[in-house]
């Protein structure tokens, strides 16, 4: 089991209280909170200092999780999604039980399944997305390690987790895809 129990112990403390935390993820290192909580959405915008127009990642942590917040879900994309080598975020529509202010105008939101050994043990105990954007003042580089967190974000959250601010492999941000109506997959980012 990886050391990062207590890290998961405080994150819960302030997910559950509508907090911020900074913390590793598949790609880079994130800003988080309930995907669930507008307030906490809300203050993920003020402190990236982002328009609430460009829209954030959730995570979560398995398909059975999709499928309760995704009412329009074409089951093929879970296969498209074992073809991959790269953390793939899948653009969805007709998605329920989420924070307004984190679905699109026609009501999709960006959700990405993390198989990253914290976050999945931190979703699965929180019982409930979370939302993960880069750890950055928006139009600023994204931090490729935890070292590159600005001061200002540290400083904006409420929890910083301890686990893997020393691991120095290069990350960067996940593919990002849109399955159409038609089943055709649309690559955003690759």
């Amino acid at each position: 089991m990886e050391d990062f129990q207590k890290d998961i112990e405080k994150c819960l403390d302030v997910l559950h209280a509508g907090g911020l935390i900074l913390y590793p993820t598949d790609t880079v290192w994130g800003i988080g909170c309930d995907a669930t909580n507008e307030a906490a959405v809300d203050r993920i915008y003020q402190l990236k200092q982002r328009e609430d127009s460009k829209k954030m990642i959730v995570l979560m942590a398995s398909e059975r999780e999709v499928m309760h917040h995704v009412t329009q879900l074409d089951l093929a994309i879970f296969d498209y999604l074992e073809t991959v080598t790269k953390p793939t975020t899948v653009i969805y529509e007709g998605v329920i039980g989420l924070a307004d202010n984190i679905l699109g105008e026609d009501g999709s939101v960006a959700i990405r399944i993390c198989e990253e050994p914290f976050c999945k043990a931190l979703i699965k105990r929180f019982q409930k997305p979370i939302v993960s954007t880069s750890a950055n003042i928006s139009a600023k580089p994204t931090p490729s390690f935890y070292a590159d967190v600005q001061k200002e974000i540290i400083d904006g959250v409420d929890y910083v987790v301890g686990y893997r601010q020393n691991d120095n492999l290069p990350k960067e941000p996940s593919a990002v895809i849109r399955c159409e109506k038609d089943g055709n997959v649309v690559i955003i980012r690759a």
